[in-house]
């Protein structure tokens, strides 16, 4: 089944929405949105290191994180963790920004949530290199541990009270940009996650670059930049991409032949797809399938 690029958090319990993963470069733990997996939610998150190193993409700008570094990455922002060590490790904590506010149209809401969660504040990356910065992500780590335990009678009042003072020590510390226009960068924002989405959708077709522009009411030109801008490749080098992608998904769980898979992803020519695969893999479809059935 396609996986949107705007993913709705599905929270174990609806009454406590608030959730961590588990990430390494092999799965999610509950399952979820992962590694090399652009996607978009409307929740707040704050990722933590808690072995080796990766690199993650936000709104197209690199952040390298380091074992015990973290991020929080704004509601609605897209993101995409690149790059993992071998054997590392990061948990990702996600919330809606009303578990800040206590209750609608609060006093908290308005002057300490809202000017945050719908500003042009993108990411704050916290390395533990000042004393409050030490102590957001101690209180990480025991985060952590209060997820992986048995969990405790009043376990949730805890992990929220925690969360709420971790938000207030993050917001006295850092100033809002009043150089970036809001209201532009949310809209060059919605506009390359509608193209994204147009492409994930319809990937399998014969689609050009004027109907990936048209789905965001761009000119090709515009679209071409947001793209670089952004995503650092052209439209059409994402759309190869992706469709790599998703042949790998068909090698790894079918038995069709290599010409049935070109065409269900996309390439109207064997030939493209296979110089296309190796470009990306450094290795033929046929080599990629045979190490993954061993």
């Amino acid at each position: 089944m396609e996986k949107p690029l705007h993913e709705t958090i599905q929270y174990p319990d609806i009454s406590f929405p608030y959730i961590m993963y588990t990430h390494t470069v092999h799965d999610s733990i509950p399952e979820g949105r992962g590694f090399n997996d652009l996607h978009w939610h409307e929740d707040l998150q704050i990722t933590l290191v808690t072995k080796g190193t990766l690199v993650i993409q936000v709104n197209g700008m690199d952040h390298e994180l380091h074992t015990g570094q973290a991020i929080l990455i704004n509601k609605s922002i897209l993101h995409v963790t690149t790059h993992l060590t071998h054997n590392g490790q990061y948990v990702s904590f996600n919330f809606p920004e009303k578990l800040l506010a206590f209750y609608s149209d609060s006093a908290m809401e308005r002057n300490y949530v809202l000017p945050y969660t719908n500003s042009s504040f993108v990411s704050l990356i916290i390395k533990g290199e000042v004393k409050w910065e030490i102590q957001v992500l101690e209180m990480l780590w025991d985060m952590k541990r209060k997820f992986e335990m048995t969990k405790q009678w009043g376990w949730e009042y805890e992990v929220s009270i925690q969360t709420v003072q971790l938000w207030l020590i993050i917001i006295s510390n850092f100033s809002l940009s009043t150089e970036e226009a809001s209201a532009n960068v949310k809209r060059q924002q919605e506009r390359l996650q509608f193209m994204l989405s147009f492409i994930h959708r319809h990937y399998a077709d014969p689609i050009t670059l004027q109907e990936i522009a048209d789905a965001a009411h761009l000119s090709v030109s515009e679209c071409t930049r947001s793209f670089k801008r952004t995503i650092h490749m052209t439209p059409y080098a994402y759309l190869i991409k992706y469709r790599i992608k998703k042949s790998c998904e068909l090698l790894s769980s079918t038995d069709y032949t290599i010409t049935e898979i070109a065409h269900r992803v996309g390439f109207n020519h064997v030939n493209h797809f296979i110089q296309s695969f190796k470009k990306q893999h450094q290795r033929t479809p046929n080599d990629f399938r045979r190490g993954r059935v061993k």
